[in-house]
């Protein structure tokens, strides 16, 4: 899934093909699980004949403002959603896979392509939101900032990160492993699978950790990182061929199937290894990321009943439930084992909103 920094390079693509151009068309798709609250008919309507005036992101949500009266597009990519510009290839999550074509109009278009105009020159750009598996939301909103979903979101580590004392706060009260806390929007909104984990691999805390048992000089670290991690993938346009040869994302992936060149500070070779936590996989260094330690290092981490950590997760929301119930009725049998999984997972306050989408998305293939 698209995380903070591939959104952001997202807004900034918005920013350099659309902005100060005129909406002279929409071509949409009509899809009913895409548009919430909305149907293609009112959106393309809504925007036409609009100029870009910007182009903003808060967490992995991102908005388009136009001038004049009327609601703004307000967009989230899913899992595989992303843009693409008339005459080139789309920007792909990670690497672009040489299947990548610049055809026109591109083969995924589930959603919408605008035709912008550039009032000076009468030239004439396409930009597309492409969505192949259908797990991303388009919304019309008359204040982006403060409706949902923007509004339920938790603090953005580059455009609002909370200080020290207050970050510590709302960490230590709470008893879900660390992982988990992380993923969940309601605390830290952009940061996903990849980006935790890297946060936690440079603040040395393991995915399991809970968090009432981290020290002060944990979350401390915990608080660092996740405004270096953040910024320093922003700052290279979250192109992952720039990111720093010591960062975790870079051998992380393939689940030990593919040589990692990985050191520790010794100069030794590292252990990746791989645990399922909050319902992702998460990659963490053994040497590096202890499950044990802390406040209470030299005890069993405290047991959490069933009320006590119904509060440490969002709920599950109805458009992801419709998702899943969806997904199932077309891939029943690929789906039952899965389902399993995620009902236990959901029992056990396991599996977070973002992560239940990660199962749809399995046993969609």
């Amino acid at each position: 899934m698209p995380e903070l920094p591939e959104v952001e390079r997202a807004t900034a693509l918005i920013r350099s093909v659309a902005c100060g151009k005129v909406i002279v068309r929409v071509e949409t798709s009509e899809d009913t699980i895409v548009y919430t609250g909305t149907d293609h008919t009112e959106f393309a309507k809504e925007l036409t004949g609009r100029s870009v005036v910007d182009a903003a992101r808060y967490g992995k949500v991102f908005y388009i403002k136009l001038d004049g009266e009327g609601r703004a597009p307000v967009l989230h990519f899913g899992m595989t959603g992303m843009l693409q510009v008339k005459g080139q290839l789309p920007t792909y999550y990670r690497k672009t896979p040489k299947t990548a074509s610049s055809d026109w109009p591109p083969r995924f278009m589930k959603a919408f392509i605008l035709h912008l105009k550039n009032e000076a020159t009468g030239g004439i750009s396409e930009l597309a939101f492409l969505d192949a598996r259908r797990l991303g939301r388009i919304r019309l909103c008359a204040s982006p900032l403060t409706e949902p979903p923007i509004s339920t979101l938790g603090f953005d580590p580059i455009l609002s990160m909370p200080v020290l004392t207050d970050f510590q706060t709302a960490v230590l009260r709470r008893s879900c492993p660390i992982k988990a806390l992380l993923l969940d929007q309601s605390f830290s909104a952009g940061v996903g699978n990849w980006v935790a984990d890297e946060i936690l691999y440079h603040a040395g805390v393991h995915p399991e950790r809970r968090c009432n048992t981290l020290a002060p000089f944990e979350v401390q670290k915990l608080h660092e990182q996740t405004q270096y991690v953040c910024k320093t993938a922003v700052a290279v346009n979250a192109d992952d061929t720039k990111f720093p040869e010591n960062w975790l994302f870079k051998h992380r992936w393939g689940k030990g199937k593919k040589k990692h060149t990985l050191l520790l500070p010794s100069g030794e070779p590292a252990t990746i290894k791989w645990v399922t936590v909050g319902g992702r996989t998460s990659a963490y260094v053994a040497e590096l990321q202890q499950v044990t330690g802390g406040i209470n290092e030299s005890e069993d981490p405290p047991s959490v009943n069933q009320s006590d950590s119904d509060s440490d997760l969002t709920p599950l929301e109805e458009e992801e439930e419709i998702t899943i119930v969806a997904i199932k009725a077309k891939r029943t049998r690929k789906v039952g084992y899965l389902a399993i999984k995620f009902l236990a997972g959901v029992l056990n306050n396991n599996v977070l909103p973002e992560c239940r989408h990660c199962y749809a998305l399995q046993a969609s293939n």
